[in-house]
């Protein structure tokens, strides 16, 4: 019987401390995500911000990137524009912010590449944009290049990734032979 208990015990310590372990020492993975969630957290509002709120918030938002960012974005039929450092990020957020009556940014779908040295990462992610007062969303998929930095994940680079549209797809298979095998 005491030999059971000492197992159970020592089986309980191993695994609390198998636990502390990842919750003290997260995965570069898991740290990139937790930041991306914030990052679409810290990104969204809604109207009735004071000034100080929303520059306290556009500040919030650059912190997430390196100072030598680069940040392209080309969303057909809505947007294209072109940032660089974090100072034009903090600026086109407070112009937002001031404008638009409200967003809200999610990530639904994230999907991280740690390069061998864990040093940098590439995120292949879908940004989901709802715009107080706009009945559509707007829904885009992104690359995202990460660089640990000073012990802290920041963001180097983001662009659009572009998509087949149904159109360039039925014109490609329209002009594309195909051979049939019996």
């Amino acid at each position: 019987m005491k030999t059971v208990f000492r197992v159970i015990l020592l089986a309980a310590l191993l695994a609390l401390g198998v636990w502390l372990w990842f919750v003290l020492f997260p995965s570069p993975e898991k740290v990139i995500r937790k930041r991306l969630t914030e990052l679409a957290r810290t990104a969204s509002f809604s109207s009735g911000e004071s000034d100080l709120a929303r520059l306290a918030a556009a500040q919030s938002l650059a912190g997430f990137f390196a100072t030598n960012v680069e940040i392209n974005i080309d969303v057909p039929g809505r947007i294209q524009h072109r940032l660089l450092g974090r100072d034009e990020i903090k600026e086109a957020a407070l112009g937002a912010r001031s404008t638009l009556g409200g967003l809200k940014v999610t990530f639904p779908d994230i999907n991280v590449a740690v390069a061998p040295d864990k040093q940098s990462a590439v995120v292949d992610l879908t940004v989901e944009a709802s715009v107080a007062g706009e009945s559509d969303s707007i829904v885009q998929e992104m690359k995202f290049t990460f660089q640990q930095t000073d012990g802290e994940w920041l963001i180097t680079r983001i662009e659009t990734v572009s998509t087949v549209s149904s159109v360039t797809l039925r014109f490609a298979l329209r002009h594309t032979p195909f051979i049939v095998s019996a």
